[in-house]
């Protein structure tokens, strides 16, 4: 149901771009009506067939379908995003008609410019982002711990091996002594053949304390038993709503993804079973994928909360738009006495765009004096 609703909305937005288009002198006045339908349909075609029906299948045929198709949807985003903007500029029409031609012609070169800009920052390796948290109970001999955390590497067909080795390389330069992967760590889809070697990459993250994970939403969706069966071949500690004590007064918890519970319908509270029986005085770090039930593992005694799947809304200005279903959207938040941090992730859904959210590792550093918490970035 989910493809059959987007392929009819994406289906809109491809002729209303064209539409468009159609009437800007540099269209009209070079092809006729049955080469621009005919194109249009061309492009369509790649958009449906590479950006949504290509999904779950294998080989370099979908491979290529699915990177042409996910990348004309981003630029389909931007580019209706721009003439949406003359729309309202002329009253949908009704102002400054004999300029509209131009005015479309305007928008669409810089919505092509800005699918330029999002394909250009998507390729960039992510930054590092600094924080340090104070924990008021994290005991004297864990001050100065560096988790690096990574959401959302959405390791698949469009994010590899290679990508992910220099993910890997750029972890080992921060030398943390746990690493975390917040969900959205595999696409079960596309990923053919044994899964060993894939597993074998990844597990060449490693730290002292170990490697942590929780499962986000797309760990449970396209052959998510693959997925799965990727991560835990690679030995990687999975908290599914459960708790450990990773080091003497300090707590790991993490709760599989919330969204995906929130539609199962059941009646169990992840964050409370997660939390329930640790040790008492324990520093404890929460790791949820989504960013809900801030509020609820603040009043249980999180110390901090760690979280993605919002990738900073990935493309401008669709920020604005996940904002309105997730208001902490990317940073750091103090929910009561807990710290929230959500990051943007380092890998991107959909097409390999990114436009003023670049993607990002976190390097958390707990420390157990009082000194003021900050952030940085370099």
């Amino acid at each position: 149901m989910f493809r059959i609703m987007l392929t009819f909305s994406v289906t809109l937005l491809h002729g209303y771009v064209l539409w468009r288009a159609a009437s800007t002198p540099f269209f009209k006045n070079r092809f006729s009506a049955g080469q621009l339908a005919g194109g249009g349909f061309v492009l369509w075609a790649v958009l449906v067939a590479g950006g949504i029906w290509a999904h779950g299948h294998e080989g370099p045929v979908f491979f290529v379908l699915e990177w042409m198709g996910m990348a004309w949807m981003g630029a389909l985003l931007l580019l209706a995003t721009s003439l949406a903007a003359v729309e309202l500029a002329t009253g949908f029409g009704l102002l400054f008609r004999h300029s509209l031609p131009q005015l479309r012609q305007w928008a669409l070169i810089a919505g092509g410019l800005l699918c330029l800009a999002a394909l250009v920052q998507g390729l960039r390796p992510p930054v590092i982002r600094h924080h340090d948290v104070q924990i008021q109970d994290l005991p004297a001999e864990m001050d100065n711990t560096l988790i690096a955390v990574l959401t959302d590497l959405h390791i698949g067909p469009l994010l590899g091996e290679k990508w992910l080795s220099s993910r890997i390389a750029q972890v080992a330069a921060l030398k943390p002594a746990l690493v975390v992967l917040v969900g959205d760590i595999v696409e079960g889809h596309g990923i053919s053949g044994p899964h060993d070697r894939l597993a074998q990459a990844l597990g060449r993250f490693s730290a002292p304390l170990g490697v942590w994970a929780v499962y986000g939403n797309h760990e449970f969706y396209d052959r998510s038993e693959i997925a799965m069966t990727v991560i835990q071949k690679a030995g990687i500690n999975v908290l599914r709503n459960r708790w450990a004590e990773i080091a003497p007064g300090l707590v790991l918890a993490g709760v599989d993804d919330l969204t995906i519970h929130k539609r199962s319908g059941k009646k169990v509270d992840p964050v409370r079973q997660a939390l329930e029986n640790r040790p008492p005085k324990a520093a404890t770090v929460l790791l949820s994928h989504t960013p809900w039930d801030m509020e609820k593992a603040a009043r249980l005694g999180v110390d901090l909360m760690l979280s993605g799947h919002t990738h900073g809304g990935q493309i401008w200005p669709f920020d604005f738009l996940v904002k309105l279903n997730y208001p902490f959207i990317e940073g750091r938040y103090a929910v009561e006495t807990m710290a929230l941090i959500v990051s943007r992730g380092i890998g991107t859904w959909g097409p390999r765009m990114r436009l003023w959210a670049p993607g990002e590792i976190l390097a958390v550093r707990l420390r157990a004096t009082a000194r003021p918490d900050t952030e940085s970035l370099y």
